[in-house]
């Protein structure tokens, strides 16, 4: 008897420690690579600096914004571009880091109303340059510029020795005669 009640006192301290203890450290370090999360804009609400954006997987995200927030592919600048998007409209929302509260550095407009398009292999990516280097399917490259966030946050997406067997789907703009990449995303 005494031995059965040590046994059983021994398996409750053991269960207790595992339900006490997170799976992940409370005091875990933010990530500090910027990410871009492509979603579908659900709300904007100017007065509380505030968009909601539902990712691909479907969940629902608030991230806040400062006025000096960075759009682009919108038909205004700035966060005046927010107040023409409709609900459903596809967009990325590019953040340094997973802080909280969660809070958009750049948004990039995507679709017929957002940036351009274009479809091919990356056959390089220089980092330092900011470039990225494409063979279209006629076999003609080209060499086009990365915004900062864009040639950090596709470090590993497109960094690998696969790449060229690849096809990416580049989200740009014509910035003063340049082709600029805000966004790279492997095709579906």
């Amino acid at each position: 008897m005494r031995r059965t009640r040590g046994i059983a006192a021994m398996t409750l301290a053991f269960a207790v420690v595992l339900v006490a203890v997170p799976a992940h450290p409370q005091d875990r370090p933010p990530l500090k690579e910027p990410i871009a999360l492509e979603g579908t804009m659900k709300a904007f609400y100017r007065g509380a600096n505030v968009v909601v954006v539902t990712t691909m997987d479907g969940v629902e995200h608030v991230y806040h914004f400062t006025k000096n927030l960075i759009v682009h592919g919108g038909k205004a600048p700035g966060v005046d571009a927010l107040a023409d998007l409709s609900e459903g409209t596809p967009v990325v929302i590019h953040r340094k880091g997973n802080d909280e509260p969660a809070s958009a550095d750049e948004i990039d407009v995507l679709g017929d109303a957002g940036l351009k398009i274009t479809e091919g292999r990356v056959i390089h990516v220089d980092r330092k340059k900011k470039e990225i280097t494409l063979r279209y399917g006629n076999g003609k490259t080209e060499t086009l510029q990365l915004t900062t966030m864009a040639a950090a946050e596709n470090a590993a997406s497109i960094g690998g020795s696969n790449q060229a067997a690849t096809e990416f789907v580049i989200y740009y703009a014509d910035e003063e005669g340049h082709k600029v990449v805000h966004y790279v995303t492997r095709k579906p």
